[in-house]
């Protein structure tokens, strides 16, 4: 399973960078986790969009889901050209689907992702568990055919569910936001600290952070997570190849 770093910002992208978006290769599978603002620019620099199998977006923030739509337009127009031969599987953590202003549903097939229903892309297995965040949202965990696990955790603030699906996943992308100077004054993220404390009761093999702040030193999140948690830790950036 290779996990490519599409974007890691939050809120909003840094100058030629992306927020959410990462691409999960196995096998015969492609999968995008989140379609934020500036994905559908980079994500063309690992992969086709032809070759895309199915995007699964943990919640509806916009930087989380900002370019979903024009990711429908590039599949409506790819098939219509024949450059791409089936339509795309949208996976979307979301109660009421119907809100959502997908438009071509022979073109993309949108899901709803819901808590105690795996399902696959691939020979993919996904599962998902509902973290606490101000929209509701989810923690995705995949596994490969050869028992390799990658979770990635969405957005979340600290809570149990995102301990019980990260257990001694080979590969945890974790959300570090704040700095531990900030804890408590906000909710529905993490501090770099909580990331690292969540990170060594789950037994995560490795970990990087994202989702970052436009702020402070982000070395520092390395450093106030790895006070936490001893094995190997490292900040995302756009780019970052992952092989597990």
């Amino acid at each position: 399973m290779e996990i490519t770093v599409i974007g890691c910002w939050g809120a909003y992208p840094e100058k030629n960078e992306a927020t959410s978006g990462y691409l999960v290769e196995c096998g015969d599978s492609t999968i995008l986790l989140d379609c934020g603002s500036g994905v559908l620019s980079r994500l063309q620099n690992h992969c086709p969009l032809e070759k895309l199998d199915a995007v699964v977006i943990t919640h509806t923030d916009a930087d989380h889901i900002a370019d979903i739509y024009s990711l429908e337009f590039a599949t409506l127009i790819l098939m219509q050209t024949g450059k791409r031969l089936k339509p795309l599987d949208v996976y979307v953590y979301e109660e009421d689907l119907s809100g959502l202003p997908f438009r071509f549903p022979d073109f993309v097939r949108v899901h709803r992702v819901q808590i105690g229903e795996a399902f696959t892309v691939g020979q993919v297995r996904l599962e998902v568990a509902e973290t606490v965040h101000e929209t509701p949202c989810c923690a995705v965990r995949m596994t490969s055919p050869d028992g390799k696990t990658f979770v990635y955790s969405g957005d979340t603030g600290w809570c149990q569910s995102i301990i019980d699906i990260s257990r001694s996943a080979d590969l945890l992308l974790l959300e570090s936001s704040f700095y531990d100077w900030q804890k408590g004054i906000m909710s529905g993220h993490l501090t770099a600290g909580e990331a690292g404390e969540i990170a060594a009761l789950a037994g995560a093999k490795q970990v990087v952070l994202t989702h970052f702040p436009h702020y402070g030193e982000l070395n520092q999140l390395l450093e106030e997570a790895s006070r936490n948690y001893q094995g190997q830790i490292q900040l995302a950036y756009g780019g970052m190849k992952l092989i597990i």
